[in-house]
C-alpha cells in the first residue's frame, strides 16, 4: 500500500485557498494530511465528496465522518462587490489568494467571477462591509486555474520580498522629496 504524496493530495483539493481547514491553503493541508496525519474532514469546500475520495486516498472508513461534513460542507461560492459602496481601499485585493479582484487605489473595484475561489478571504478586511457571498451558478471546478493562479500571486510577493528597495534608493527617494520640498517652500517665500 503506497502513501499518497502530497501532490497527489493536492490534487485532490479544491483549491478555495480559503484556510477554513485551519492551514493556510490548500498546499499546507495536504502537507499536514500527508506528513502529520491531519484529520481528512477538515475542508468544507471539499464536502462529502471530497471526505470520500481523501478516505479513499488513505485507505479510511469515511463513514463516521460523513455527519459532520454533511453540517459544515459548502457549496462553490463567489464575492460580489456592491461597486457603488466601494471606496477604493484595495484591502480586498490584498487578501485575494488569487488575484481575481481588479481595481486601484481610490477606484471601485470588482471581482472576476469566474477567477473567485468563493474563500471569503476579501470579506473581513473590508472596512465599508460592500462584499457579499452568492453562490456560483453554473459553477464548474476549476482547481488546476485556480492552483496555478494562487502560486503565481505566491511567486509575484516573494519576489517583491527578495528584491525590496535598496538604502541608497530609499536615501535617494528622500532626497527627492526634500528637493521638492524646498523648491516649493522657496517660491512661496518669494510671493508677499
Amino acid at each position: 500500500m503506497n502513501k499518497p504524496t502530497i501532490k497527489d493530495i493536492d490534487a485532490l483539493l479544491p483549491q478555495t485557498q480559503c484556510g477554513l481547514c485551519g492551514f493556510k491553503g490548500c498546499l499546507p493541508y495536504a502537507k499536514a494530511l500527508v506528513d502529520e496525519n491531519a484529520s481528512i474532514d477538515l475542508c468544507p469546500p471539499g464536502g462529502v465528496e471530497g471526505l470520500i475520495t481523501l478516505a479513499e486516498k488513505f485507505h479510511l472508513d469515511p463513514l463516521p465522518y460523513i455527519p459532520e461534513m454533511e453540517k459544515k460542507s459548502k457549496p462553490p461560492m463567489r464575492a460580489v462587490i456592491r461597486e457603488s459602496e466601494c471606496i477604493g481601499c484595495t484591502k480586498c485585493i490584498q487578501a485575494c489568494p488569487v488575484d481575481a479582484i481588479l481595481g486601484a487605489s481610490k477606484s471601485m473595484h470588482t471581482v472576476i467571477a469566474d477567477e473567485c475561489t468563493g474563500c471569503e478571504l476579501c470579506i473581513a478586511p473590508c472596512p465599508v462591509d460592500c462584499i457579499d457571498m452568492v453562490l456560483a451558478e453554473n459553477h464548474s471546478p476549476k482547481k488546476d486555474v485556480f492552483r496555478k493562479r494562487f502560486h503565481a500571486r505566491a511567486r509575484r510577493l516573494q519576489n517583491q520580498n527578495i528584491n525590496p528597495p535598496t538604502v541608497e534608493d530609499k536615501k535617494k527617494y528622500l532626497e527627492d522629496i526634500l528637493k521638492r520640498t524646498k523648491v516649493k517652500n522657496d517660491k512661496s517665500s518669494l510671493v508677499i
